[in-house]
């Protein structure tokens, strides 16, 4: 297995958490988002991904998947041990819709082509580029407090008490609001829940700083 990866991307860290909370060994590729005007954007790679995205993940069968949510539902139903979705359709609902709202509620807001379209096109400053960046990911992850603190459903994680696809999410986005300085005051069980995670150590090993091309 081979993932194509960035060490600060989110959508590569929800995939390397998955890939290590399942026991999954696989080959690390970096591909770096910046230097050479983005290796991304190399013909090589765009053959396996038009988007120009990572991550992208060679299953060791040959299959090449891209998306990191549809990656991670792809190996939770082929290695489905332990399962990162929970058996009984209202909980999965519940687990997808804690995902959904970090990975395309707060994270596409924020993402370096993003940011990037922001400055060099449209020629905001890099205070005012900040700014939009803390605006919705402090209040995108308000939402996600609300949705936390308000049901009996979570527990020692998101959704029970073992690791999701919620908390999966979860953790890249706090360590991206981390990075860009976001007041984070404001959820507790948010924080809580992403101590505990980092406490186990498939989300300690996947975090940026770990990572083959950690800079």
């Amino acid at each position: 297995m081979k993932l194509y990866s960035y060490f600060r991307s989110s959508a590569s860290f929800r995939v390397r958490i998955a890939l290590a909370l399942k026991g999954l060994a696989y080959d690390y590729i970096p591909v770096h988002l910046l230097k050479g005007g983005g290796q991304q954007f190399a013909a090589e790679f765009r053959a396996m991904n038009p988007a120009a995205l990572v991550p992208v993940l060679h299953d060791d069968d040959g299959k090449v998947l891209t998306q990191s949510l549809a990656i991670i539902e792809y190996l939770d139903e082929t290695r489905p041990d332990p399962p990162l979705l929970p058996a009984d359709p209202a909980g999965r609902a519940r687990v997808r819709a804690l995902a959904l709202s970090i990975a395309c509620e707060i994270h596409p807001l924020n993402n370096l082509r993003v940011l990037g379209y922001l400055t060099k096109t449209l020629g905001v400053t890099e205070d005012q580029k900040n700014a939009w960046y803390r605006h919705w990911v402090e209040t995108g992850l308000e939402t996600v407090e609300a949705m936390l603190a308000g049901d009996s459903r979570t527990g020692v994680f998101c959704h029970g008490d073992a690791p999701t696809l919620a908390d999966v999410c979860l953790v890249p986005q706090i360590f991206n609001a981390q990075r860009f300085n976001c007041r984070l005051d404001h959820v507790p069980t948010v924080m809580r829940i992403h101590r505990q995670c980092l406490g186990l150590a498939a989300f300690a090993s996947s975090v940026p700083t770990e990572q083959p091309d950690a800079e």
